[in-house]
């Protein structure tokens, strides 16, 4: 399968469709934790370490925010307004430095959890392109500083 990772000007939000609900279907609640877990992992060996939080206790709840949020954009229960509110991700992401090339490492290594994945491909695809799309809306330095 061919992730293909959107270039797109700082400052440009195009829209972004959620996942098809299939998704969390197809993996449950445990594997999407899981998916989301595998990628922190990678990400914790990334460039891009520095972003999360550096304690074992933090990691494992940005690991549960985030879980609890793609849990409820692919249509699973709200964990994610009941433990932190709305999710108005631009904003909680604004205190850190995204930079596009910090974008491509959060998406590379989805890439590489996705494509060990045994999931269907039209559903990595839906989930790939929320991913995609979703990311651009996040980036907010425009090289690094």
């Amino acid at each position: 399968m061919q992730f293909t990772i959107t270039q797109a000007p700082m400052g440009i939000k195009p829209p972004v469709v959620k996942p098809d609900p299939k998704v969390l279907e197809f993996l449950g609640e445990e594997g999407m934790r899981k998916l989301i877990s595998d990628h922190y992992d990678l990400l914790r060996q990334s460039d891009i370490k520095g972003l999360f939080p550096p304690t074992d206790e933090g990691f494992a709840l940005a690991k549960q925010h985030s879980a609890d949020f793609f849990i409820q954009i692919c249509g699973g229960p709200d964990y994610f307004n009941q433990n932190r509110g709305a999710p108005m991700m631009v904003g909680r992401h604004q205190p850190f430095k995204i930079t596009p090339n910090a974008r491509k490492i959060w998406l590379e290594s989805y890439i590489i959890i996705l494509n060990k994945l045994d999931m269907p491909d039209d559903l990595k695809q839906s989930f790939w392109n929320y991913l995609d799309i979703f990311s651009i809306w996040m980036v907010n330095t425009p090289q690094e500083q």
